[in-house]
């Protein structure tokens, strides 16, 4: 079994048998209730493994039903821990109050079956509530001037989107969508910037189609995310051309002869051993020095920054964090990704702009971390 098996199994453990000792002390259920209860939160734990291994065996209908299910339930248990953490901690400050000061701070005390179930229904509305925000996807819009556009492209529209996770849960209503904002968006580029694919894609030809019909005057290109070596190289690669984008391996692209396109595969090529080139734009040599390159465009899943390449490219495009998708998850993330969404100047001339994701991982909910497909207008400057 996997270390991520085995953490993943450990926490998601916990934090369930955190909830079921909470629920036992406020509303002192009998055996048969818990035992239903207990029963019950052991089968959740089980079912994102069980969606995969049913997946794989085509059971599309039913891999579809227990996976809105269990990551449901995965995204409520997230919140209803932080919420129910929220109210032990400030019991336990009132309790410090009291034994510091003296004061009487009982009658401010949130415990018993009341508080409980009222934290239960906050829960549930902070649930409706995030996954109403997961289809609220926007068009967000970024502008960067340049003088290293050539002087017969005036302006450059570059659509990104990343980490959609196309499978089980994010499927055709949620792609037409998408593509309705990049067609409203009508740009002359688009890029993906890795995780388009999420799990088995034997059942996604038709997404692909439809993805296809999508072709931007100077072409769409595509890095691979952690998610497409997960999903299995070959056919990630298959799916991807079915949907018309050029793949960039540790390579580069000139559309039009006007600039150049760079991407570079996620880092977990390399614990994949996929025969990815590099996951590293610099061992790659896809970037040209400095002083001697057109306008350049790099495409990276993760935000992770090279000093070396800085003023080698103008722009970074990355995803990966999804802003934690759901907050307070964003704090957590920060720490691995402190650029982990938004707009960044970087040394010697190079920008980078993390997007939030354009669909869901896991849990189809996001709170405070809305969707996005990001228009980026590069404009010609004179200096």
């Amino acid at each position: 079994m996997s270390l991520f098996l085995v953490t993943y199994f450990f926490v998601y453990s916990l934090l369930h048998l955190y909830l079921f000792l909470k629920a036992k002390t406020a509303c002192h259920f009998g055996l048969g209730t818990g035992v239903a209860l207990g029963v019950f939160m052991v089968v959740m734990v089980a079912t994102p493994v069980a969606v995969r291994l049913i997946d794989r065996q085509g059971a599309i209908v039913f891999a579809r039903g227990l996976a809105y299910l269990g990551y449901t339930w995965m995204g409520l248990v997230f919140l209803l821990f932080c919420l129910s953490l929220c109210v032990d901690l400030y019991n336990l400050a009132l309790r410090l109050v009291a034994v510091i000061t003296g004061a009487p701070t009982a009658r401010l005390l949130l415990t018993g079956q009341k508080a409980f179930l009222t934290l239960l229904l906050l829960g549930l509305a902070l649930g409706l509530w995030a996954t109403a925000e997961a289809w609220r996807i926007r068009l967000e819009h970024l502008e960067v001037r340049t003088a290293n556009l050539p002087p017969d492209l005036h302006q450059l529209k570059v659509a990104q989107i990343t980490d959609l996770h196309l499978g089980l849960i994010v499927g055709e209503r949620r792609l037409e969508r998408v593509l309705s904002l990049i067609r409203e968006a009508e740009p002359d580029l688009l890029v993906c910037t890795g995780d388009l694919v999420d799990a088995q894609m034997d059942h996604l030809n038709h997404l692909a189609s439809l993805l296809d019909q999508v072709k931007p005057p100077l072409g769409k290109f595509a890095v691979l995310g952690n998610h497409e070596f997960y999903a299995g190289i070959d056919q990630s690669e298959r799916f991807l051309r079915l949907a018309g984008f050029t793949i960039l391996r540790g390579t580069r692209d000139l559309p039009g002869g006007l600039f150049a396109v760079v991407g570079v595969d996620d880092p977990v090529a390399l614990s994949r051993r996929a025969g990815s080139l590099t996951p590293d734009e610099q061992e790659a040599e896809a970037l040209a020095a400095p002083g001697s390159r057109p306008f350049t465009l790099l495409l990276k899943h993760r935000p992770s920054v090279r000093a070396e390449s800085l003023g080698q490219y103008d722009l970074q495009l990355s995803g990966h964090t999804h802003k934690g998708q759901i907050f307070p998850f964003t704090l957590i993330t920060r720490l691995w990704f402190p650029r982990q969404d938004g707009f960044y100047r970087l040394a010697g001339g190079s920008f980078l702009y993390v997007s939030r994701g354009t669909g869901t991982w896991g849990p189809p909910m996001r709170f405070l971390a809305r969707p996005e497909v990001t228009l980026i207008t590069v404009t010609r400057t004179s200096g």
